[in-house]
């Protein structure tokens, strides 16, 4: 399977790549003009229409939904002990609001996996403004009364309880995985992968001239001793990503990200790192302000497929004094809801990393690109989601996903095509969506702000995260 799985990539990355090395969008008329990203002129095979993935920040299924109903969550954990052995303590109920920002990076994931043993994360780092070990503080689990959105969310709709990073890595790899499902980047005996994080800001192809990424190379023997840090190609990449496969096939998209930071006109946004986008038209048509998102909703501009990233003060981001995620992602979707939109969309929430935060499910699967990674949430809400029952709306699906079963499902609804990566292999979330019933009504999510507090605050222009 592996070996199917590289070949596929490697194709896909010769097919693609003289395309994205001209940096010319696949959507410009023949006069170089670009369409209005929200023009569609394809149609999806199914009755979703719109499909908008919201991308919170860092946290694990056992933080948030540790004791949520029928779920796989617990609220003890394994801790590794200096003998070698490993102890089980309780997860303390916790704040949104975390004050230290826990390690994320490839080497804490392996020491926070332990060989499958799941018990070294009392190991990782603490970062700023905590350094040295973080000891028990990433075993904990956040009281529900302070992400009421999200629990009113699982209720009503879709949690699923077995979603994993497509690598144990951090928000850099993370986003580029939910655009193309892997960084894979040299296929073959002595595959290379992104890990991690550029070696500067921002992240992309306006970066410093000298900046560069980390990879894995592997070679079938012990992962960790192959990874490189800063040993890898700028990161100005040339292979294919969903928007290459959405313009082959006319399905419009748009990539809404925060400004950051102060000055620079810079976008915290994936496709900085995508040369075609960044150095094309899209840049300026389908890369936008994450406050636009509302009025696009508003106006009928909403595109096909929509990528959606919080500023700093809406992530749920540790080492933030605010707290405001949960009603962002509730705005998001009640904007949806109320919409026209509503009969023909499916909005997909999920966390991009774990955040350092512990969480008691092993990643089924280790291949040697790094992954899987650990279990984040993800909410799916459409009026189409599954039910539990009559009485009981909110379906729990015990499926096991990854970032890939998000980019097959996109790639299935408008009859893509593959991108040869992770989608391969991966099950598409579209088991947990019931097309035989009818479209379910929405109802509105309680949250303590509203759209109109989002749409006129200031932005923090600060990044999402740095890790």
């Amino acid at each position: 399977m592996r070996a199917r799985l590289l070949r596929a990539a490697g194709i896909a990355s010769l097919v693609f790549a003289t395309a994205a090395c001209g940096g010319t969008a696949t959507n410009a008329t023949p006069n170089g003009a670009a369409t209005l990203p929200y023009s569609r002129r394809a149609s999806s095979s199914s009755a979703i229409q719109h499909v908008v993935i919201v991308i919170q920040e860092n946290r694990t299924f056992d933080n948030l939904f540790a004791t949520f109903p029928n779920a796989d969550g617990t609220t003890q954990g394994r801790m590794k002990l200096p003998s070698g052995g490993y102890s089980y303590i309780p997860l303390q109920k916790s704040n949104l609001v975390e004050p230290c920002d826990f390690g994320h990076s490839y080497r804490g994931y392996r020491k926070d996996y332990d060989n499958g043993a799941m018990d070294g994360f009392n190991l990782e780092g603490g970062g700023k403004p905590c350094p040295g070990p973080t000891g028990t503080k990433t075993y904990q689990y956040v009281n529900r009364a302070q992400i009421a959105p999200y629990w009113a969310i699982a209720k009503s709709w879709v949690l699923a309880d077995h979603m994993f990073q497509t690598q144990g890595s951090g928000s850099f790899t993370a986003h580029q995985d939910l655009i193309r499902g892997g960084t894979l980047i040299e296929a073959g005996r002595k595959s290379k992968t992104l890990v991690d994080f550029p070696s500067a800001m921002p992240w992309g192809c306006d970066a410093p001239k000298y900046t560069k990424t980390s990879i894995l190379v592997s070679k079938g023997v012990d992962e960790l001793s192959h990874y490189r840090r800063h040993d890898g190609p700028f990161p100005c990449l040339t292979y294919p990503t969903l928007r290459d496969l959405l313009d082959s096939k006319g399905v419009t998209w748009k990539y809404y990200s925060p400004p950051e930071p102060r000055g620079t006109g810079k976008l915290w946004s994936a496709f900085d790192a995508i040369q075609a986008v960044r150095e094309g038209p899209e840049w300026a048509t389908n890369v936008v302000p994450t406050t636009q998102f509302f009025s696009d909703v508003q106006y009928g501009q909403l595109a096909g497929l929509s990528w959606i990233v919080p500023d700093l003060f809406n992530s749920d981001h540790p080492a933030t004094a605010y707290d405001y995620g949960p009603s962002w992602v509730a705005s998001i979707v009640n904007a949806i809801g109320e919409s026209a939109y509503w009969n023909s969309t499916a909005v997909i929430v999920v966390w991009d990393d774990w955040g350092g935060f512990y969480d008691h499910v092993a990643p089924p699967l280790q291949d040697q690109s790094g992954g899987l990674g650990f279990r984040v949430p993800m909410l799916l809400v459409s009026p189409y989601a599954r039910k539990a029952s009559p009485k009981h709306p909110g379906y729990v699906s015990h499926t096991q996903y990854e970032f890939g079963s998000i980019i097959k499902f996109v790639e299935d609804t408008w009859n893509l095509g593959s991108l040869g990566t992770t989608d391969v292999r991966a099950t598409s979330i579209v088991d947990s969506l019931d097309f035989s019933q009818s479209p379910r009504p929405f109802h509105p999510i309680p949250s303590e702000r509203s759209r109109v507090f989002f749409e006129h605050q200031r932005p923090s222009y600060q990044p999402v995260d740095t890790e």
